[in-house]
C-alpha cells in the first residue's frame, strides 16, 4: 500500500480499498488485534455497506476481546436492529454499560446513552432510576461530554425529584461547563441565569459574554451545515 493513490482513477481506488480490507482482516483474524477488528468493522460498515458482517465482527470483538468501542457500536446496532441484530433497548443498554465502564474513547457517549435509557426507564424494567441516571450523566460530563453537562443543568432547573432537586447553583455550574465544552444552549442558559441572578448574583457583563459565545457557536454550526449539508 506504499505510494500515493490517484483517487480520480476508479480502478486504482478499488484496488486500494480491497487491499485495505485485506489488511484489516489480517490484523483482526491473523494478528488477533482488537483495534484491527474495530477497523475491519468500520471498513465493512462504511466501505462495503455489509452491516451483517460488521455486526458479527463487532460482536466478537466486544464479547471476546472486551473492546469498548466495538461494544458501543454494537449497542447502536441493537437500537435500530441494524445488521440483522434483534432490536432491543435492554441489549443496547447492556453494551453501552460495558463501554461506559471500559474507559475507551466511546465511554463518555456510552455513559450518556445509559443515562438516557435509565432516566426514561425503557431499559430497566420500565422503572426510571434517577439516581443512576445522575451518576452516569456526571461521569460523562466529567469526561467532557457536553450534552451530559447540559442535561444535568436542565434536570436541576426542573427539580422534579430527590435525585435532581431544584438547585440553580448546580444548574449554573453544569450550564457553564457545557458552554466551556462548546454547547450553544449551555451558553444561552448560563447567560440567562447571570442576567436574572438565578443561582448566582446578577452579572450583566458575564451574561453578555455568554450570549455572544452562544451566538458565535450558533454561527459555527450554521457554517458547518452549509459546508456538509
Amino acid at each position: 500500500m506504499a505510494g500515493l493513490v490517484n483517487f480520480k482513477d476508479e480502478n486504482e481506488v478499488k484496488e486500494f480499498l480491497d487491499n485495505l480490507g485485506m489488511e484489516y482482516s489480517f490484523q483482526c483474524h491473523g494478528e488477533k488485534d482488537p483495534e484491527g477488528c474495530q477497523r475491519l468493522a468500520d471498513y465493512l460498515e462504511g466501505v462495503k455497506k455489509n452491516f451483517e458482517a460488521a455486526a458479527q465482527v463487532l460482536k466478537n470483538n466486544c464479547e471476546t476481546n472486551g473492546h469498548g468501542d466495538s461494544c458501543y457500536k454494537l449497542g447502536t446496532y441493537h437500537i435500530t436492529g441494524k445488521g440483522g441484530l434483534t432490536q432491543c433497548l435492554k441489549t443496547a443498554y447492556s453494551y453501552f454499560s460495558r463501554t461506559c465502564n471500559s474507559g475507551g474513547k466511546s465511554a463518555p457517549i456510552a455513559c450518556h446513552n445509559v443515562a438516557l435509557l435509565t432516566l426514561n426507564g425503557q431499559a430497566v424494567e420500565g422503572k426510571p432510576d434517577l439516581t443512576a441516571a445522575r451518576q452516569y450523566y456526571e461521569k460523562a460530563c466529567a469526561a467532557d461530554y457536553a450534552p451530559s453537562c447540559f442535561n444535568l443543568s436542565g434536570l436541576f432547573i426542573e427539580g422534579k425529584s430527590k435525585s435532581f432537586p431544584h438547585d440553580m447553583e448546580q444548574a449554573l455550574k453544569y450550564a457553564n461547563r457545557a458552554c466551556e465544552l462548546g454547547h450553544m444552549w449551555g451558553c444561552a442558559n448560563a447567560s440567562r441565569m447571570y442576567k436574572m441572578g438565578e443561582g448566582t448574583a446578577k452579572d450583566d457583563k458575564k451574561a453578555e459574554e455568554l450570549k455572544n459565545r452562544a451566538r458565535h457557536l450558533h454561527g459555527l454550526e450554521q457554517e458547518r451545515q452549509l459546508k456538509f449539508g
